[in-house]
């Protein structure tokens, strides 16, 4: 699909505005995209779990099984897909993607880290997405009158992962859901989370055989930096975003750094989670860790 190049703050916001205003859901008084951005456009789409090797689907199940047994305690709700969203907020390999509705969140973690490199933000027109999900449970979702599930009514269609699959009669489809309000990063994030019916199928072919209900952004590093300074003023940063002392430390190792964008080395930095291309630094890889 057509990438679309950045190279200046007004551009970036003029580009919201006009994604905002075009497509199959153009004129709805709230806008139906959910954005993911990528401190480095080499990375892809790919969910977590894939990244454990060949063998991951095989290891899904007891990855949540196990989970669920040692965290018991925590109790986030009473479904699946409230686990999930407990395991995937605190870096368990899962099948889930992370997005937000917020534009400028997705810039936040698209600029924070690696301000040499090329970033990418996405957007999803998650409304139209919905649109392609099979009868009855495109359906439940029209007859709430909702553009995004719940992990309630998700749940009321497919309680276990292979009633997910069971669903799609032929190709793939995603669904996007907001998590429960686990903590507060996950309202100041303005988290979504998305995944597809089949947990071994590629978002990235997804959104390429669906480009009419997608939009990408390139943005280069000086771009990067003039967006990056943009944001600070604007008050998104880690220390909004991942309240705690955690988030106000990665904010001034941030702001102080050479450049005022660093590669965040410790666990919990400053990127959506997305697959780095082969033979990449360990440094790197934490770079990929989400902060939701």
């Amino acid at each position: 699909m057509q990438v679309e190049a950045i190279s200046s703050w007004r551009e970036f916001d003029d580009a919201i505005a006009y994604a905002n205003s075009a497509g199959p859901r153009a004129g709805r008084a709230h806008s139906s995209l959910v954005f993911r951005g990528l401190a480095r456009s080499s990375y892809t789409n790919r969910h977590s779990l894939a990244r454990l090797g060949d063998d991951y689907h095989e290891l899904e199940r007891h990855l949540i099984r196990n989970f669920r047994k040692y965290a018991h305690r925590e109790r986030p709700g009473p479904t699946l897909w409230d686990w999930l969203s407990l395991a995937q907020h605190h870096g368990l390999p899962t099948r889930l993607l992370d997005w937000t509705f917020s534009p400028f969140i997705a810039a936040h973690f698209a600029t924070a880290t690696s301000p040499e490199q090329e970033a990418v933000v996405w957007a999803v027109d998650c409304a139209a997405a919905h649109e392609l999900l099979p009868g009855d449970i495109r359906r439940s979702l029209a007859s709430e009158g909702a553009t995004m599930f719940t992990t309630e009514l998700l749940a009321e269609h497919a309680p276990t992962l292979g009633d997910l699959e069971r669903l799609s009669d032929q190709e793939p489809f995603v669904v996007f859901f907001e998590p429960p309000s686990l903590d507060d990063r996950i309202v100041n994030q303005s988290a979504v989370l998305s995944t597809l019916s089949d947990g071994e199928a590629s978002m990235d072919d997804w959104l390429e055989k669906h480009e009419e209900l997608c939009h990408a952004w390139r943005i280069p590093p000086d771009a990067k930096a003039e967006i990056r300074e943009r944001l600070d003023q604007a008050n998104i940063t880690e220390r909004v975003l991942m309240p705690g002392l955690d988030g106000l430390a990665s904010w001034l190792r941030r702001y102080y750094a050479p450049g005022h964008a660093a590669v965040d080395l410790s666990e919990g930095g400053a990127a959506m989670a997305g697959e780095a291309p082969t033979g990449t630094s360990q440094g790197e890889q934490y770079e990929q860790r989400v902060l939701s």
